[in-house]
């Protein structure tokens, strides 16, 4: 998988298609799914004395989106972009594969 933690990413289709560049936040690598901030939010109806809504309410929680509908967002290109590795000075390195710039 070429997506980590903590990069920021493009919705390529579903309901958020086009929405980003955002951070995801975790990923589940069994799975193949993860939490991107800001998208695919769900609202959870919570009683009195919740630890997240002490008043009860409405609460929105993050619902995990699956990694083939992400691209990661190359800010060189400003576009989410496909992602190839290459090793450079020994270390392996992700490379844009539109424009050729490391990310």
């Amino acid at each position: 998988m070429k997506l980590r933690r903590e990069d920021m990413v493009v919705v390529l289709s579903g309901n958020f298609r086009g929405q980003g560049p955002s951070k995801i936040v975790s990923i589940d690598r069994d799975s193949r799914r993860a939490i991107v901030e800001g998208i695919n939010n769900a609202l959870k109806h919570v009683k009195r004395g919740h630890p997240k809504s002490p008043q009860g309410g409405r609460v929105t929680i993050p619902v995990a989106i699956d990694v083939s509908n992400l691209a990661l967002h190359c800010s060189n290109c400003n576009r989410g972009v496909r992602v190839k590795s290459q090793m450079i000075d020994g270390a392996k390195r992700r490379v844009c594969c539109r424009c050729q710039k490391f990310l």
